[in-house]
């Protein structure tokens, strides 16, 4: 039955109880067709959705329900906004309360599109997919035989998903390499663990914050609470990288964390509720302990607003690589029947007014990640050590030149601890 002219009241009125929720539909026709303050609803185009809706419905090869074609075309219509906005439905409602919840089987790792591809954002630590070796920027080609090209996010996340013991075979692309590679991974209950310390060297401590959750502001002064039970700290290194981000207010006790004073971030909206701004408290934990960032590629939102507070407010040294570049803000609005729609609302912006938003963080640092290589002698060289009398200094002084085995992995975070020992240098060079 060929459909009425979208002009017509009756017409129009049918192809918008498909898209409006029915309680607007008790408003007047008009009020419908321009609601107060946007534009008027473009009356050619629903006409082409209602007749898209009805071809599909009539000639498409297989029957397909209406309520599979409405939320098609609402994944549709978010998907093309942003990367980050998308319709929930109540299997991707119920993941992402799990993960709020900081509970799940799966690998253990945050996943993006990238130009089309399913892109790893970083692996979590302690997990099946760190201790494969996964990496941020990898581009997942395949989950176990289901090819990744044509999968929407949430579907390429509910296939990595599964029941704890179950095995996953991920196929992956990595940049500079010209053959996949092909990794055999076994799902366990990822319970995320965010904030880790430890002293790398008497007065060095090493703060490592995995991911943003709710409770990590106060993890972080528990930890530095510990870090300084034997005495003051000579210097900290703080470690976002890989840490694809979390809740926002996390980042904030994180930053105020090493702030007295003055602006965290602000916010940027239509609406006036998206239009906020956080400021540090003068209640702070280490307001002096000299500081070093490390942030990489998989340093992403949350991470990135505790990176670009400190950085312009010049409270410590950014080091690393340049960061993933997400700054933007979501919202989780409830639709009801146990599903819902995440949509960018805002975004964020540096005390100093700088958009990370596809911008990333620059290091005030570069360094590139990397493994230090200790050159083998020959055996002929003789130390003091070595001369048969010598003079012990004693063990604590020789334990303390020994180079621990995380800093031997981690290049970088090598550098970090250089760095901060040169401004102590410094420092005391001014104070002499």
């Amino acid at each position: 039955m060929p459909l009425r002219p979208a002009g017509h009241p009756r017409a129009l009125r049918h192809l918008l109880s498909v898209l409006l929720p029915a309680t607007l539909l008790t408003l007047p026709l008009p009020a419908l067709a321009a609601p107060p303050g946007d534009e008027p609803l473009p009356v050619a185009e629903i006409q082409a959705f209602a007749e898209v809706f009805e071809r599909i419905k009539r000639a498409y090869v297989e029957e397909i329900d209406d309520a599979t074609l409405l939320r098609n075309a609402m994944r549709g219509m978010l998907s093309e906004l942003d990367p980050h906005s998308t319709y929930l439905d109540q299997a991707a409602y119920q993941s992402l309360q799990e993960s709020t919840q900081g509970e799940f089987g799966g690998v253990g790792i945050e996943v993006g599109k990238r130009d089309g591809q399913l892109t790893v954002i970083t692996p979590i630590d302690d997990t099946p997919a760190s201790r494969a070796g996964l990496q941020a920027q990898d581009v997942i080609l395949r989950i176990d035989d289901t090819p990744t090209e044509g999968l929407s996010l949430q579907e390429a996340v509910d296939l990595m998903r599964g029941a704890p013991g179950t095995a996953i075979r991920l196929t992956i692309l990595r940049q500079g390499e010209e053959a996949p590679r092909t990794l055999e991974l076994t799902r366990k209950i990822i319970r995320t663990e965010s904030v880790k310390q430890e002293l790398l060297e008497p007065g060095y401590g090493y703060l490592r914050i995995s991911q943003f959750q709710a409770r990590t502001g106060e993890q972080v002064v528990d930890a530095l609470a510990a870090l300084t039970r034997d005495g003051p700290l000579e210097g900290l290194v703080l470690d976002l990288r890989n840490n694809p981000g979390g809740v926002l207010q996390a980042a904030v006790d994180v930053a105020d964390a090493f702030l007295d004073s003055g602006l965290i971030v602000y916010t940027e909206g239509r609406l006036p509720d998206t239009q906020m701004s956080f400021s540090a408290s003068s209640e702070t934990t280490a307001p002096d302990v000299p500081l070093v960032v490390l942030i990489n590629g998989g340093s992403a939102s949350a991470a990135e607003i505790v990176a670009g507070a400190l950085q312009d407010q010049r409270r410590g040294v950014v080091m690393g690589t340049e960061s993933f570049g997400k700054g933007s803000v979501q919202q989780i609005m409830p639709l009801g029947n146990d599903e819902g729609l995440k949509l960018t609302t805002a975004l964020y912006f540096t005390p100093g007014g700088r958009s990370i938003q596809a911008q990333g963080i620059a290091p005030d640092v570069e360094v590139v990640r990397g493994r230090l290589e200790v050159a083998e002698g020959n055996g002929l060289q003789v130390r003091e050590a070595d001369l048969e009398g010598h003079l012990d200094a004693g063990e604590d002084r020789r334990r303390r030149g020994e180079m621990s085995e995380r800093l031997r992995e981690d290049y970088q975070l090598g550098e970090a601890l250089n760095l901060l020992k040169a401004l102590n240098v410094l420092e005391a060079r001014r104070d002499g």
